[in-house]
């Protein structure tokens, strides 16, 4: 084992994927005059959510998609949001809809998730597909979810027969991750706050995928050493830094591999975004 944990660089990973779907719109623009489009709903004035929807805009648009961003004051009603998901999903231009989380207190997040048309619900948060999901069938595959795996299949020459553990049961992360890992024929533990003895489940594992929104949350002597590290959680501190729910410092020294915060799953998140559009567009457009 080395004496330092190789970096997984997620910038690097995510730049790669966007250049390949880049090429990819690029030969089905030259080929049939066509563009996936994406169209992402903004409600409200949020500041993380606003930066997130600039640059999903931004990232989209650079590799060719048709992207749109749906910007609706605070005061929008659900009927309101309701209606304009409605046009969306009867607009044969747009392939892919996504609605930023979260959305303000009025609206019922879970009514307007299931009111996306779940071939164009590139969040992968429909019930349909979080269905296909938990059945092993092929469907829109929550981004960040996503994001950890190809992470995972860069680092590791394979997954199967793994043990793996995931820190973390919401139904954005650790349940479809859970899931994933399972297809890619690991053995899975969802640990979470109730878990016994947390540090000792952790400790089992080969891949430990970090989930909890705690700041520093796994120690040093929770990983295996040798063991490969992707680390979810965003959490700003008091002095404005950003970190992980790992103690990066810590566990540079034992794990094989491990993503930084930042620079790690989220560049990964949006670039899954994009791929998720390229893929509902095939799917819709044969």
């Amino acid at each position: 084992m080395p004496d330092q944990a190789r970096i997984i660089d997620g910038k690097a990973a995510a730049a790669a994927l966007r250049g390949e779907i880049g090429r990819e719109v690029a030969a089905i623009k030259a080929e049939r005059g066509l563009a996936p489009g994406l169209h992402v709903v903004l409600v409200g004035e949020d500041p993380a959510s606003r930066v997130y929807v600039a640059s999903k805009e931004k990232l989209a648009a650079e590799i060719g998609m048709n992207s749109v961003a749906h910007r609706l004051p605070a005061e929008t009603s659900e009927a309101e949001l309701l209606a304009k998901i409605a046009s969306l999903n009867a607009d044969d231009a747009v392939d892919g809809i996504l609605v930023q989380l979260p959305l303000p207190k009025h609206i019922d997040t879970g009514a307007i998730i299931d009111a996306i048309d779940p071939a164009k619900d590139v969040d992968g948060l429909h019930p349909i597909n979080a269905g296909k999901l938990a059945g092993g069938k092929n469907g829109l595959v929550p981004c960040t979810p996503l994001g950890c795996m190809l992470l995972l299949r860069q680092a590791l020459p394979t997954l199967s027969g793994l043990e793996a553990v995931v820190i973390g049961r919401s139904e954005l992360v650790g349940r479809p991750v859970a899931q994933l890992l399972l297809q890619a024929d690991c053995t899975v533990t969802i640990a979470h706050s109730r878990t016994r003895d947390l540090a000792a489940v952790v400790r089992r594992a080969d891949i430990v995928v970090a989930a909890v929104g705690r700041p520093h949350f796994v120690k040093r002597d929770w990983i295996k050493p040798g063991a490969t590290v992707i680390d979810v959680g965003i959490n700003r501190t008091p002095d404005g830094k950003l970190v992980g729910d790992v103690d990066f410092a810590e566990a540079v020294s034992v794990a094989g591999a491990i993503t930084p915060v930042p620079g790690g799953v989220g560049p990964m998140t949006i670039a899954c975004l994009l791929r998720n559009t390229l893929t509902a567009f095939r799917a819709r457009r044969g």
